[in-house]
């Protein structure tokens, strides 16, 4: 058997306790063998096993980003500091407006080199020339699910029609690539920036063919007030008339969401994609985390896109997360560190519909080694606090995915990150160019 094996650290279990052990990997499979001791691990081990070494290190999930536009790493700092309306009016619509199918592909590059680094090891993103991206999701080694974003606010029929017609072929065409590590969905913007009669038909035939659907959802008050005052009901009441609610079915950022919506979500089974970062510098607002998971709400984490955080480190976005649930519930002890982890990783998994998410046998090897030999991590009273409160993603050791390693010691193997970096430096510059040329 072709095996991998992670030793002399320790493992963070289902459970969410810490053990030593090491882990065994069925590398041709791309699942977990064995969690346990030398006598457990010995019955799966051959001599030609390859090996990592996670000594002083904590064998984590390997992290799920539930929301993000990998693409934007590319526009990382191009504009700051502005509410979300004014921000991609003024900013960033211009800009992707520009955007050529060689920049989404390189632009997918650098963020998923950057996730690889920082442990994680899939991802959702909504974005464009999503074919491009599902061949960087191929080279790169990870998981995603994928879809092409349809907005049809400024469009005139012809072209609405067309946007949805795209997101519904992509979704059907591409499900199943990269030897079945992307999958896909239907992922019209939100409800605000997509027609009724194009949301209607869309999420329709998405159900028909079993495609499941994510979108933005209760972001700004901005985005809330229209539909209560056109429609005389709360955006999640009409997205589950519209049938975009329901099991498999994944809402981002979900921040102005009342009691009433908080149980549609829990009661249809529908995901929330909590976003902090992008929140609080948008000034979006604060999400209910403890209540959504106290309703029963699946509540994964996402960094949105790197123009919005402005990086794609799902540490960062644990501490956020804490941080701003306590505040939100004027409550210390709410989402505390171990919710948070789980929201990283088995809460992402579960929301995306992907594998992973969980160490044990059966379980995808989808997999990061946190070095815990750190200044900044001294002493370890618990490893868990460490992950939510101290962790960087500049700590990960490796990064697997699959059952295979696709950074070891730090070193991506799957993608040259100096190539990488320069092609997307140039691609940015070219980018901003062309923008101000036509402005």
């Amino acid at each position: 058997m072709d095996t991998l094996c992670i030793t002399g650290g320790r493992v963070l279990h289902p459970d969410g306790r810490v053990r030593e052990g090491d882990v065994v990997v069925d590398r041709e499979a791309g699942t977990v063998l064995a969690v346990g001791g030398d006598e457990t691990v010995a019955e799966h081990v051959d001599d030609d096993a390859e090996t990592l070494d996670a000594t002083d290190g904590l064998v984590i999930p390997g992290l799920v980003n539930a929301h993000t536009h990998v693409s934007m790493t590319l526009l990382r700092g191009y504009a700051d500091d502005k509410p979300l309306d004014a921000w991609l009016r003024e900013d960033v619509w211009p800009a992707e407006a520009e955007l050529t199918d060689d920049d989404i592909e390189v632009g997918a590059e650098l963020g998923v080199l950057e996730m690889i680094r920082s442990g994680t090891t899939a991802f959702a993103d909504m974005y464009f020339a999503t074919d491009r991206v599902a061949d960087v999701v191929d080279r790169a080694g990870v998981r995603a699910r994928l879809g092409h974003g349809v907005v049809t606010v400024g469009k005139g029929e012809e072209e609405a029609v067309a946007d949805v017609e795209e997101s519904l072929a992509v979704a059907a065409d591409l499900d199943g690539a990269a030897d079945g590590r992307v999958r896909t969905a239907f992922m019209p913007h939100s409800l605000t920036t997509v027609g009724e009669e194009y949301l209607r038909e869309g999420i329709e035939r998405a159900a028909d063919r079993g495609i499941p659907v994510h979108l933005h959802a209760n972001e700004t008050r901005e985005e809330v007030d229209p539909i209560v005052e056109e429609r005389g009901e709360r955006p999640l009441a009409y997205a589950d008339d519209l049938g975009a609610l329901g099991e498999g079915n994944f809402l981002a950022h979900c921040v102005h969401v009342d009691d009433a919506e908080i149980d549609l979500l829990a009661e249809t089974g529908t995901a929330a994609v909590h976003c902090p970062a992008s929140n609080m510098k948008l000034a979006s607002g604060t999400a209910p985390v403890q209540r959504l998971r106290e309703a029963g709400v699946t509540v994964a984490l996402g960094t949105d896109g790197a123009a919005s955080n402005n990086d794609l480190d799902l540490f960062d976005e644990m501490r956020d997360a804490a941080m701003v649930g306590k505040l939100a519930a004027d409550d210390a002890s709410a989402v505390p560190a171990e919710a948070v982890v789980e929201m990283a990783t088995a809460g992402g998994a579960d929301a995306l519909g992907l594998p992973g998410g969980r160490i044990a046998a059966g379980e995808a090897a989808d997999l990061a080694v946190v070095d815990l030999d750190r200044p900044h991590l001294t002493p370890v009273h618990d490893p868990v606090s460490h992950l939510a409160y101290a962790v960087r993603g500049s700590d990960v050791r490796h990064t697997v995915c699959d059952g295979r390693v696709l950074m070891r010691d730090r070193e991506v193997l799957t993608l040259d990150a100096d190539a990488v970096q320069a092609r997307a430096a140039a691609a940015a510059s070219d980018l901003v160019s062309r923008v101000e040329d036509g402005s």
